[in-house]
């Protein structure tokens, strides 16, 4: 994934440069999200923070039955009405392939974030991780 024209697993940017970084839709399609982490934490300032929007890998069935038909039975089929079908076939899959709201806490913790909060919104469909170096 390309950041600004940079790749998010190695950011040209200088130590402690930012005072924020915000990222939506986007660590769940990167290739290593604990190097996408990583970099984020690197170019962070001390006491700064990152805020990561995404869809949410619930742990609540029926959350999770909600989700993987909305995006079969709504999401897909409105891309599909404007030739974006293939764009849009891959969320079910990457969703249950991606980490949990916990699982993103941990690791944002293990990684060295002094502080690590996972979101639920908009019912448990989304997901906001909210960590401070």
């Amino acid at each position: 994934m390309k950041v600004g024209g940079s790749d998010a697993l190695n950011l040209p940017f200088s130590d402690g440069t930012f005072d924020a970084i915000t990222m939506g839709y986007g660590l769940r399609n990167v290739v290593d999200k604990r190097k996408a982490l990583e970099e984020m934490l690197r170019v962070l300032k001390q006491g700064s923070k990152v805020s990561i929007l995404d869809f949410n890998k619930t742990t609540q069935p029926i959350t999770a039955a909600i989700q993987e038909w909305m995006i079969n039975n709504i999401v897909v089929p409105v891309a599909s009405g404007y030739g974006l079908a293939e764009d849009y076939k891959y969320l079910s899959k990457s969703i249950n392939e991606f980490s949990t709201g916990k699982e993103l806490e941990e690791l944002a913790l293990e990684l060295g974030f002094s502080t690590s909060r996972h979101y639920e919104i908009s019912g448990g469909l989304m997901g906001n991780l909210v960590a401070s170096r």
